[in-house]
């Protein structure tokens, strides 16, 4: 009997699909507090961003700051070779010689070391190839000739050796 009642007071002065859900206009206050959330959520998000950008360059600058100064050592041997050339010019090729070994462990710290073997098999992600040769004493597809040495590993390169390779038989 309720549901009848219920029933007849929809059909009373209602127009037809009115009856079915009513539906209120959303609330207003609901509707400026879910804007306001909205907003304070945006501002949050760009302020994170701007935060993170300044946080990122400081990092960059501080590891170009820590980059350099491990060449600095480097820099200093190479002024004290270069003062000693007009009293004794052999020192100069030692000192030279020091401070390319100098800049080889800096490069080395840096995770950079080296590689310029010779007689290794060639490898297409450490190796360049820049000629191939005939040599019956090496074996086929190996490295003969360094012209420029690579420096890194196979999965962090700075730069792949520039190579000969004994060409292969057959």
């Amino acid at each position: 009997m309720h549901q009848e009642a219920a029933h007849q007071a929809g059909a009373q002065g209602s127009s037809p699909g009115e009856d079915t859900v009513d539906v209120a206009a959303p609330d207003q206050d609901a509707v400026a507090v879910v804007k306001d959330r909205l907003r304070r959520v945006l501002a949050d998000l760009d302020n994170l961003r701007k935060r993170y950008a300044r946080e990122l360059e400081r990092q960059r600058e501080a590891e170009v700051s820590r980059v350099a100064g491990a060449w600095l050592p480097v820099l200093d041997n190479l002024d004290r070779a270069l003062s000693h050339a007009d009293t004794d010019p052999s020192a100069i090729i030692e000192g030279v010689r020091a401070v390319r070994d100098q800049a080889l462990a800096v490069l080395a710290s840096l995770g950079f070391s080296r590689y310029d073997e010779v007689g290794v098999p060639f490898d297409p992600a450490r190796h360049e190839v820049v000629n191939v040769v005939d040599d019956p004493e090496a074996e086929p597809g190996t490295v003969v000739q360094v012209l420029r040495p690579g420096y890194g590993t196979a999965e962090r390169q700075l730069r792949p050796g520039a190579v000969t390779v004994a060409a292969r038989r057959g």
